[in-house]
């Protein structure tokens, strides 16, 4: 309502509503001061207007604001004030040296946030830099998506993805580290790190987990030296071949979500395993699952980003909801629908990293296979 948003999380008062809320306020105050007599003295107080402004506006519109409330303060005090000279030159020198301070403290304000835009859209661009552009094409898949991290320092997360064409596969992570700011994007690089030379050196998929279990835990341990909390990774990795038979390892990320034939749900992969540097913990191993990725369906990997979006009111994000009613929108076309439905659920910018993976086979596979849940022993 008071303004303009034209960078992530800075607020500058518009001209118009500048315009007419400085002449609206000195008019009020002006009449009430000539309607209830000049022992009231309401008109001094227009000069702390200027610093209102220079809190919301830019240095224009504060030196505008300054000058106004001199000009008003001087004709006042030779129109509708009796008090003597000195008392006068007091009141308009005061108001002049006010002016001028609110002046300065607005051109400071605007450099802090100008710096602090800086570093939030340094960290958001470290983010990206940390995963590769969409779409992405292997042998078996065609990768869209989106990837919007969060030009926040507080919340600048570690969502990640990565798509590997492998001698075994394709492989395809998604993953979110636990909690928030630079650290997590540490983290994250750890993890992409890992992925990347397991996922084209592993010839299974447990091997490829261990590798990512190994990372975190490594990058764990140093975190411990350095003061910085240990983090854990939600992940879900796939391993997809020429059939229609997917393999899948869950490590307590959100199941994936199939959209084909005009219908779309999620699918169930069975309990999930626990987080990646967490395994120690658990006495399960984590289970590998099979599922069905039918040549003409679509896949779609997402982070909490998309599911815990907030309306206003505070409802929740309903995907599963929308995707059944996109079920025949093209797999080219439902990154951008997703995206512009989001931004209207959340009234503005989703105020989490958001991450999405839409796949969809490049090419007709042979019948289904291995389509049953499988555990394996992720090893020590």
């Amino acid at each position: 309502m008071w303004g303009s948003r034209p960078e992530p999380g800075r607020v500058i008062l518009s001209t118009w509503i500048f315009v007419v809320a400085l002449v609206a306020v000195t008019v009020v105050v002006v009449w009430l001061d000539a309607t209830l007599g000049t022992a009231v003295g309401l008109v001094p107080l227009l000069i702390f207007l200027p610093a209102i402004v220079a809190a919301l506006g830019t240095v224009t519109q504060t030196v505008i604001a300054s000058v106004w409330v001199l000009l008003v303060v001087a004709a006042s005090a030779a129109y509708l004030g009796g008090a003597g000279l000195s008392e006068n030159l007091g009141a308009i020198g005061f108001t002049a040296a006010f002016g001028v301070l609110s002046a300065l403290g607005c051109r400071y304000r605007i450099r802090r946030e100008e710096e602090i835009h800086r570093l939030r859209s340094a960290a958001a661009a470290l983010q990206r830099q940390i995963v590769r552009p969409l779409p992405l094409r292997t042998g078996e898949v065609i990768v869209d998506g989106l990837y919007q991290p969060v030009e926040e320092d507080t919340m600048v997360g570690g969502d990640m993805y990565e798509v590997t064409a492998s001698p075994y596969g394709t492989r395809v992570l998604i993953a979110d580290v636990q909690g928030k700011g630079l650290p997590a994007i540490g983290t994250a690089f750890a993890v992409l790190g890992a992925f990347r030379e397991a996922a084209y050196r592993e010839s299974t998929l447990a091997g490829v987990v261990d590798a990512l279990e190994v990372a975190v835990v490594r990058h764990n341990s140093i975190a411990q030296h350095t003061g910085e909390p240990e983090r854990f990774v939600t992940a879900l990795v796939l391993d997809i071949g020429p059939g229609q038979g997917v393999q899948a390892v869950n490590c307590g990320h959100i199941e994936p979500y199939l959209l084909y034939d005009s219908h779309a749900g999620q699918v169930s992969l069975g309990e999930p395993g626990v987080p990646l540097g967490l395994a120690g913990l658990s006495a399960e191993p984590r289970a590998g699952a099979w599922f069905a990725f039918p040549p003409m369906g679509t896949l779609l990997l997402c982070t909490d980003g998309v599911t815990e979006a907030r309306a206003p009111g505070g409802s929740f994000y309903p995907l599963e909801e929308r995707l059944r009613g996109w079920a025949d929108v093209p797999a080219g076309r439902l990154a951008g629908t997703l995206s512009a439905d989001l931004r209207e659920w959340t009234g503005d910018t989703p105020p989490d990293d958001i991450a999405v993976l839409i796949l969809h086979r490049t090419q007709p596979v042979t019948a289904p296979e291995h389509l049953g849940a499988h555990a394996y022993d992720p090893g020590p």
